[in-house]
């Protein structure tokens, strides 16, 4: 099951076994269970502080469970094979139950052992999301660390009978005690959050107690992440609020158009961000979501961002960059059947539909990228635009006109999303020249129309915004009130790619340098710190 490199890698990570495991399999006659027998016995040979055994109990089959043999009580679940993506979750899932301490905040760690409660938690994973190597690490780790906790990581190529019956046709997928609990992306924290009632106060408690910053960075993104990194060199304090740090990273698969780096993946790119970030006295705040900012009165003052917990940050200057989000279609029946066939990513719920009929809507390079991954899963690929003509590269056009069980409609507006309430059953679309409906009966649909900035927040800040809602910035990133910066994609900056919001977000840097150097501090900096 292993290739060479990775036995090797796997060999050389199972060095850090503290205390012996055992993976202990449920596993039947299937071409599937033989692969995990084989890859089971593949790595109990790797190291002495692992053990196998075949005579699992478990209705998923195959599936085996890894545990720390000193304590039974707290166990991991994988059902299918772990690979792909999720390979990485299952080498720290050995580490973490072998005693290998996880590099998590210890606050958080407390947290996880003080749930009270029981909590059985089903996830469903696909090979192919980026996104769901998160929540599995997440679950992994609540469930080696609290007895109370149990965590199932479900395959769902290996049991597509559930995932019918479930009515699952987007991952990361969790359940929690039978129910659905959050379709999508979760980290550590977020899970925490949700479960614990506590955490939003403990967490506004710890903001607030903090220093004003000379710098403080809304959003962690390339932008924010790269004008952080210029501002911590230049010597100012520095802080990162972000909802999520990485940002729309953690949405991005293959990366071919970095100069210098021929090939990454978007959550790769993010952990070697944190990874830089880190190098660096940076005060990264999480999971911090800015509702309202309020300049600061004059000159040198403070400016307050107010955050969804309660809390407020003050700092001598700000860049903000927040980022964009996806554009909704915005038609009857998009809002109904958001992950009931209505999909944001392809790669990461691509294999859901396999074999079936979906459409595309949206012509440009994500659209056309899009379409083409998916002809290669699904039966039959229906691409709407609707401009009058394709508006990707003409490497992508061609490509995709080369497929098959490709249909191109241009001039095409789609009016509605049907189901039959549980699921997707098709779309209309509308002729722009003629008039004339159409509907098309179809399982899936993947918008992919562009990007919103994210700016509902600063609404009456003062703050000049485009038509687009994008913040106005100048040639050097200054917005229209002193000391406030914009960079990236939520600015008026052409061409939202990541190289731009890099050199975007490092301009910002500097042009907070320029202005902190040039503007000094009002008492209320020196009242608050």
């Amino acid at each position: 099951m292993l290739d060479a490199a990775m036995t090797a890698q796997l060999k050389t990570y199972l060095e850090n076994l503290r205390e012996p495991i055992e993976l202990v399999a449920a596993l039947d006659d299937s071409a599937k269970s033989g692969h995990t027998r084989e890859l089971l016995v593949e790595i109990a040979a790797l190291h002495d502080m692992v053990s196998t055994r075949f005579d699992g109990e478990d209705s998923r089959r195959p599936s085996f469970i890894i545990r720390r043999a000193s304590d039974a009580e707290k166990w991991v679940r994988f059902a299918g094979l772990p690979m792909g993506h999720e390979f990485t979750s299952l080498v720290l899932a050995l580490l973490w139950a072998g005693g290998h301490p996880p590099k998590v905040d210890a606050d958080l760690m407390e947290q996880v052992s003080g749930l009270e409660g029981d909590f059985e938690f089903e996830m469903y994973f696909s090979l192919s999301c980026h996104n769901c190597p998160d929540v599995v690490q997440a679950l992994v780790l609540m469930a080696l660390e609290n007895p109370r906790i149990s965590a199932t990581l479900i395959e769902g190529g290996t049991f597509p009978g559930e995932v019918e019956t479930r009515g699952i046709m987007a991952v990361p997928a969790t359940f929690l005690n039978g129910e659905s609990f959050y379709n999508g992306k979760m980290e550590l924290a977020e899970i925490l959050a949700r479960l614990d009632k506590g955490a939003d106060a403990k967490a506004a408690k710890k903001l607030a107690a903090k220093d004003a910053f000379e710098v403080l960075v809304i959003g962690g993104g390339p932008a924010g992440a790269a004008a952080a990194i210029y501002t911590a060199r230049k010597g100012f304090t520095t802080g990162i609020a972000a909802e999520r740090f990485g940002g729309q990273l953690h949405d991005t698969l293959g990366i071919e158009n970095l100069p210098g780096t021929a090939y990454t993946e978007g959550p790769k790119l993010a952990g070697e961000l944190a990874g830089h970030v880190g190098q660096y006295d940076i005060d990264v705040m999480n999971l911090a979501k800015a509702v309202r900012l309020v300049p600061a009165a004059q000159d040198g003052g403070l400016h307050t961002v107010e955050l969804g917990n309660g809390a407020s940050l003050k700092a001598r200057s700000l860049i903000l960059a927040t980022g964009a989000r996806w554009r909704n279609l915005g038609v009857p029946g998009e809002a109904e059947y958001r992950n009931k066939g209505v999909a944001y990513c392809p790669h990461c719920d691509g294999p859901l539909f396999k074999g079936k009929r979906i459409a595309v809507i949206g012509g440009g390079n994500s659209g056309v990228e899009a379409a083409i991954d998916l002809a290669k899963i699904v039966g039959h690929v229906t691409l709407i635009e609707y401009d009058d003509h394709l508006r990707a590269d003409a490497v992508l056009q061609a490509k995709l006109q080369s497929m098959g069980n490709v249909e191109i409609i241009t001039s095409g507006q789609t009016t509605q999303i049907s189901g039959d309430g549980d699921r997707v059953d098709g779309l209309v679309v509308k002729d722009r020249a003629s008039g004339e409906e159409r509907r098309i009966a179809l399982e899936g649909v993947f918008i992919q129309i562009g990007l919103v900035p994210n700016t509902e927040w600063l609404a009456d800040s003062g703050l000049e915004l485009s038509p687009h809602g994008e913040i106005v910035t100048d040639s050097e990133g200054r917005t229209n009130l002193p000391g406030i910066l914009g960079a990236g994609d939520v600015t008026t900056v052409p061409y939202k790619q990541i190289v731009v919001a890099m050199g975007d977000g490092s301009k910002a840097g500097l042009s907070a340098f320029d202005y902190l150097i040039r503007n000094e501090a009002t008492g209320d900096i020196a009242q608050a710190a």
